[in-house]
């Protein structure tokens, strides 16, 4: 693996390459001697940032040991084991030129990241890195989304011409020569939105499931919210401790030997005395928003009038139906009639009752008073009505009995599509923005949420977000320390209110994190760098398009992969359940959503839910469950197992 970049997010990728995945990796970083005039200044960036940084990487994996290149066998007990894997290698060049990448090994390479914030630096360097390596996966950063995807259409484009041209009768698959191109916006967004779900943004999501694995010590079980899919691993016992008798050896491995990974269900059940690492859901429990019936850009029937102008007519129809019933009980006129008679009464279009009994003299003068009544509330409904539709288009002011809600603090890139998650996973959300004109006061303003226009720094804005009551504060905006004096001041409203800081710098959002946790104890904070939450989404784009995360596992790791059945004849027309391998391979969700549109084609004008806009269906409900070629499946596996999965080359390891 090789990456270039000269920031944060590259030192923290090669980490995460490194530590996670264990791959050999090459850190392209501008020559110290060369000026750079980066984007964004941040002290973390720089060389001794970087040798400081994979230093430390370097004694983790020692202690956590080798790993198994896809579609190689893994070590077999009594066997000696391989030996750790070589430090980062870093290299300094002054230009990404033809030179630089060759000296990377760009040929021998099996991926690409180019995380440089410049957008015309990542674009030359991922044309000569194409042109070098025609088979060489590219994870390119972009800031303009628009081009990027364009250039991941040229660039495939590119690769399959040169494959043609170069008649080795190879066609180029998508694992090996596909390009990606991310932005911190994208990466970003889904794990803040966990942290709100979850607290912690250590979360998969997949086709609206949201994953967690976590370590369970035996007898211990999980939070009431959360459901247990499966164990995903068996630990090694810890010195001192015995495994149960039942435990012994499996088609996964034994597990004195080191943790067995993806156990079947029957080794799993039999192993009470040990530690395990189980795969559990992850959803919202607290308040959900009410869907609307009625959507579109006018206001909601129910803000058309308000409540107490709802109920003075409801006091008038009221008041109108007494009068018939009583006109009908002491005239004999039939119901109806008397009803008649109360209306004309009611809007004085009826000639005066002089010859009639006193009683109906008494009910024409009542009806006369409540007719007068009538005019001025009709008046107000009608002007209350135009300033409803007036103010459609206005920004909805946070209801005074919400509470168990979040608190979004910057409406820009990140902080749009964090509301834009929350509003689809129905959390209720208030939003404050001191500009605006930003870039997600459009959309709250169309979806309807309640917005705060302030700076968050003045007295008042956030008791106007209601922070007192509030569930989660997400502050999100470009400057640390209005993100840092928000989640203060917020604290002091509300000491357990659950913080979470988007903040630049690596080492201080570790200060922060470390100061708040100290200050409040009993409150979950999380403070995270823009590097930290994007890093693990580009490290699993450079291992492939399936790829959606890594669980480490002692000196092991399970990846977690999206694949199409369509494309792996391993997977067509057999049942879950005959999928599933101890020990490499085991089917964890299934999205049918896309047969099941082929199948049934929708009716005219009635929507249908496309790939991955409808939930998946977990695996342990459909174990007979025969899979389509449209169907997709969410996998965990080995690098072995998805090796043997997606028929990947044997990459060789260095040295052997």
């Amino acid at each position: 693996m090789v990456v270039c970049g000269d920031d944060a997010l590259a030192h923290r990728l090669a980490a995460e390459l490194r530590d996670v995945y264990r791959e050999r990796v090459t850190l392209v970083v501008p020559s110290a001697r060369e000026p750079r005039r980066p984007r964004i200044p941040s002290p973390s960036r720089g060389l001794g940032r970087a040798t400081a940084l994979l230093g430390r990487v370097s004694a983790v994996v020692a202690r956590t040991g080798p790993v198994v290149p896809p579609g190689t066998s893994p070590v077999a007990p009594g066997e000696e084991s391989e030996p750790p894997p070589e430090p980062v290698r870093v290299l300094e060049a002054a230009q990404i030129d033809d030179a630089a990448l060759t000296e990377a090994g760009i040929a021998e390479a099996g991926a690409l990241a180019l995380v440089h914030d410049d957008d015309d630096l990542n674009i030359h360097a991922a044309l000569r890195a194409r042109r070098l390596n025609p088979r060489l996966r590219l994870v390119i950063r972009l800031y303009n989304r628009k081009l990027g995807q364009h250039l991941e259409e040229l660039l495939d484009q590119a690769a399959a011409v040169a494959a043609a041209r170069a008649g080795d009768g190879v066609a180029v698959t998508p694992a090996e020569a596909s390009t990606m191109v991310l932005s911190d916006t994208d990466t970003v967004a889904p794990a803040l939105v966990a942290t709100a779900v979850a607290g912690t943004s250590k979360v998969i999501e997949a086709n609206g499931l949201m994953l967690r694995a976590v370590e369970r010590a035996p007898g211990q079980s999980g939070p009431a919210g959360a459901r247990r899919l499966c164990t995903l691993a068996l630990l090694t016992p810890s010195p001192g401790e015995q495994p149960g008798d039942a435990v012994g050896a499996s088609e996964a491995g034994p597990i004195d030997d080191g943790p067995v990974l993806l156990p079947d269900d029957a080794t799993a059940g039999a192993a009470v005395d040990c530690g395990r690492i189980v795969l559990e859901t992850v959803a919202y429990t607290g308040r959900t928003v009410r869907p609307r019936r009625l959507r579109g850009r006018g206001a909601p029937l129910a803000s058309l009038f308000s409540r107490r102008l709802r109920w003075s007519l409801a006091g008038f129809v009221g008041a109108v139906l007494a009068l018939a019933v009583i006109a009908s009980l002491t005239t004999g006129e039939q119901p109806l009639h008397a009803a008649y008679l109360t209306l004309l009464d009611l809007f004085a279009i009826d000639d005066p009752a002089l010859t009639e009994p006193p009683a109906r003299k008494v009910l024409q003068l009542l009806s006369g008073l409540v007719g007068l009544l009538l005019l001025p509330v009709l008046v107000a409904a009608a002007i209350e009505g135009m300033g409803t539709f007036r103010s459609a288009s206005a920004l909805r002011r946070p209801p005074r009995g919400l509470s168990g809600h979040v608190v979004l603090l910057g409406l820009g890139k990140v902080g749009t599509r964090v509301l834009a998650r929350l509003h689809e996973m129905r959390i209720p959300v208030v939003c404050i923005e001191a500009d605006p004109e930003a870039r997600g006061i459009a959309l709250a303003r169309r979806l309807r949420v309640p917005t705060v226009v302030g700076d968050v720094t003045q007295e008042g804005i956030l008791e106007a977000a209601l922070a007192d009551r509030a569930r989660t504060l997400l502050a999100l905006t470009s400057e640390d320390t209005t993100n840092l004096e928000a989640a203060l001041y917020a604290r002091s409203v509300n000491p357990r209110l659950r913080v979470t800081l988007r903040i630049f710098d690596d080492g201080f959002a570790t200060a922060v994190y470390r100061t708040l946790r100290a200050a409040h104890p009993g409150a979950r904070t999380r403070s995270r760098s823009v590097s930290f939450l994007a890093a693990p989404a580009f490290a699993g784009a450079m291992m492939g398009r399936e790829i959606l995360g890594a669980i480490p596992v002692e000196r092991r790791v399970l990846l977690v992969a999206r694949v199409e059945v369509g494309e792996h004849a391993a997977l067509v027309g057999r049942a879950v359940g005959d999928v599933r391998r101890p020990g490499r391979l085991r089917v964890l969700a299934v999205d049918p959503s896309a047969s099941d549109a082929e199948a049934a084609p929708a009716a005219a004008g009635e929507p249908q839910p496309g790939p991955g806009q409808a939930p998946a269906q977990l695996a342990d409900e459909l174990d007979d469950y025969v899979l389509r070629p449209r169907d997709v499946v969410l996998l965990a596996a080995t690098r072995e197992g998805l090796g043997e999965l997606l028929s990947r080359r044997p990459q060789p390891v260095r040295g052997a």
